[in-house]
């Protein structure tokens, strides 16, 4: 099992910057790939940023140039720093994981955008 706790969500102005954490923890060998999702109200889930095992970062096209997601491995944390944050970047967002046994979700952490 694999266990993914976000911090760092909150409520910030247009414009502004935030950084999400995705701390990792249980049996974390064999992770093929982990990112962000994001959730908002009266929406499907969509994808953010993935990075995958040797691979380059994967970013959905309306983040690209201002979220950056980054691991540490020593600390097991996968970040997304969220610069010139937009409205519609209103969210839940989601940290994921696929190991050889599936998925994995954290419990998500609120992302408001608003003046």
């Amino acid at each position: 099992q694999v266990q993914l706790v976000e911090s760092g969500g909150g409520l910030v102005q247009p414009g502004g910057s935030l950084r999400l954490s995705c701390a990792i923890s249980g049996s974390i060998f064999s992770i093929t790939a982990m990112g962000w999702y994001r959730q908002a109200p009266g929406k499907e889930r969509e994808r953010v940023a993935t990075i995958t095992s040797g691979g380059s970062p994967i970013y959905r096209d309306s983040v690209k140039g201002r979220f950056s997601i980054s691991r540490d491995n020593a600390k097991n944390t996968v970040y997304l720093q969220m610069n010139s944050l937009k409205p519609e970047d209103t969210a839940v967002y989601y940290c994921h994981v696929s190991r050889y046994d599936g998925d994995y979700w954290g419990k998500g952490t609120l992302v408001t955008v608003s003046s």
